[in-house]
């Protein structure tokens, strides 16, 4: 694992979040600032869509074309011929603003949402994971989790993980994926005490990296759930995190200095940052 600085590849952003590598670049929401961008590794960017709901978690269709979750009016998009065109209205099953989103080889989406308005030190509301199909047809994956975040699917397609970064005490979650997206035996795969996880990757190794943004740092978890290694961030917080780069080992970091909206519009102190490790992003 690398010790070294994140650096700085992209900055005055409002508040970046959902990264995903594809396509030899990487795409990622300004929440706040309502915009998606692709982004080279030389830091170049350019403007993907306008998501007037605030964009949040984002993903790929086998066929190449953008998922977006639309935070506000909880719907899943898809970018179709530079349109947005609505999936899925998950309104039935959002109790609250939609977010985070991991995307499967077939297509399928599961979305999560905050399950109410609260914040800490209120206890947070459970909510649902939805599974959207690349059809629109919905259904619930897995019911009570607290604030379901950041996610991957192993390689193999047969374990997904999601953080619940407003569990007693936060947590990594797993569960059994079926052939038919279903969820199943539900687990606990690592517990927190101060951090509280937000977005995450995994690596080759099966290892998950952690943006931890209230205690400045990105963590990486073995698979038995212990913490194998932390890097702080000194000033800045991490959101969440993505493998790419050519050869799958940049990690790439959305950061910021704060969640709330008015704060990061004003200061645009969101940025993208990068650090190289050891072990690629898995399946590289």
């Amino acid at each position: 694992m690398s010790a070294g600085v994140p650096e700085l590849v992209s900055g005055d952003l409002a508040f970046p979040e959902g990264p995903r590598w594809h396509d030899g670049q990487l795409w990622f929401s300004d929440m706040h600032d309502r915009l998606v961008w692709r982004m080279d590794e030389s830091g170049a960017r350019s403007m993907v869509v306008e998501v007037p709901a605030a964009p949040s978690g984002l993903g790929f269709l086998p066929d190449g074309r953008l998922l977006v979750v639309s935070m506000h009016d909880r719907r899943l998009l898809c970018l179709d011929g530079g349109e947005l065109v609505e999936v899925a209205d998950l309104s039935p099953y959002a109790t609250a603003d939609c977010n985070d989103m991991v995307v499967d080889s077939k297509g399928r989406a599961y979305v999560g949402n905050f399950g109410d308005s609260s914040a800490p030190p209120a206890p947070a509301a459970p909510a649902a994971l939805v599974l959207v199909e690349p059809s629109g047809t919905m259904r619930v994956a897995a019911h009570d989790l607290l604030l379901p975040n950041g996610a991957v699917i192993t390689p193999d397609g047969g374990t997904l993980i999601i953080a619940e970064t407003r569990a007693a005490p936060p947590c990594l979650t797993a569960f059994d994926v079926a052939a038919d997206g279903s969820l199943s035996r539900r687990r606990v795969l690592a517990r927190f005490a101060a951090e509280m996880p937000d977005g995450i990757c995994l690596d080759a190794e099966q290892h998950v990296w952690v943006a931890s943004p209230f205690t400045n740092e990105v963590l990486r978890v073995d698979p038995a759930g212990s913490i194998a290694g932390r890097i702080p961030t000194g000033d800045e917080q991490p959101y969440a995190c993505a493998l790419g780069g050519g050869d799958g080992t940049t990690l790439f970091l959305c950061t910021a200095r704060s969640w709330r909206a008015e704060e990061t519009l004003a200061t645009r102190a969101g940025a993208i940052r990068r650090l190289q490790v050891e072990v690629p992003a898995a399946g590289c």
